[in-house]
């Protein structure tokens, strides 16, 4: 019973970061060419950070709110893989307290990135005009969708 509420917990974190942490860099959208391919295995954050603000249209009237944005999303997803190096390199050393402790901190760093996320977002949202939230809500939409569907198959 334990085990399944701790994977539960985990598969709860992993939804969660997917749509708050990664979900802004891992936008589902069309087909993009194959430089940006390319730039994505090299990079993927900066790469999907390109393509949200191209799919966006960010105006140069939103470029501070977007830059703040960017920069909680690459703060969110160094703290991310800064987290799961340490939990790679302790994990043949753990012991079944020390492997919830690390479910626990990566359901805490998902918790602190979404506090930081939401209100970077919200303020561009904000200034969004309703062409660009239109876009915005497909977009996150279909990222809940993909989220769910995965959770109930």
């Amino acid at each position: 019973m334990f085990m399944q509420s701790a994977v539960r917990i985990v598969a709860t974190a992993a939804l969660f970061g997917s749509i708050v942490l990664a979900g802004p860099l891992a936008i589902a959208g069309p087909a993009t060419t194959e430089p940006a391919v390319a730039a994505a295995k090299a990079d993927p954050v900066e790469a999907r950070i390109k393509e949200l603000h191209n799919r966006l249209h960010i105006t140069a009237a939103q470029q501070s709110q977007w830059d703040k944005l960017v920069q909680v999303m690459r703060d969110n997803a160094k703290a991310m893989e800064d987290l799961q190096k340490q939990r790679g390199q302790d994990v043949n050393v753990m012991s079944a307290v020390d492997a919830v402790k690390s479910y626990q901190a990566v359901i805490e760093a998902h918790e602190a990135g979404m506090a930081k996320f939401v209100p970077a977002f919200q303020a561009l949202y904000d200034s969004m005009s309703p062409a660009q939230k239109k876009t915005a809500d497909a977009m996150f939409r279909t990222k809940v969708r993909t989220a769910v569907a995965k959770k109930g198959a």
